[in-house]
């Protein structure tokens, strides 16, 4: 879905990260340049991951983890990425509203 929209995306499987904890797999987005898109809710912590420390947390709080219900959550997400920060802030995403989060502990629509 993001590859479709332009953007530069990579999987875990495709950087073969497949089982590697959470810090070994923010540090290569961190080195990389990359925004991570997770549904692990620990990304969401600002004392373990400072936003300010990373190109982009975007973290999906989704009650339906079906791979559609992703999908949907996911594809809503792409419109305001061209238009709001993600560098330096952490995303919330549920299944009604995506709250942004900068390095200022700051929340914006």
């Amino acid at each position: 879905m993001f590859r479709q929209a332009g953007h530069d995306a990579l999987t875990v499987y495709d950087q073969g990260l497949r089982g590697h904890g959470d810090d070994d797999v923010a540090e290569i987005c961190r080195r990389e340049g990359r925004a991570l898109v997770t549904l692990d809710l620990d990304f969401a912590d600002v004392r373990t991951y400072p936003p300010g420390d990373y190109p982009g947390l975007i973290v999906l709080r989704v009650a339906n983890q079906s791979r559609s219900s992703v999908l949907r959550v996911l594809g809503r997400i792409l419109p305001p990425l061209d238009s709001e920060p993600v560098s330096g802030h952490l995303w919330i995403v549920d299944d009604f509203q995506v709250r942004i989060r900068g390095t200022d502990a700051g929340t914006t629509p």
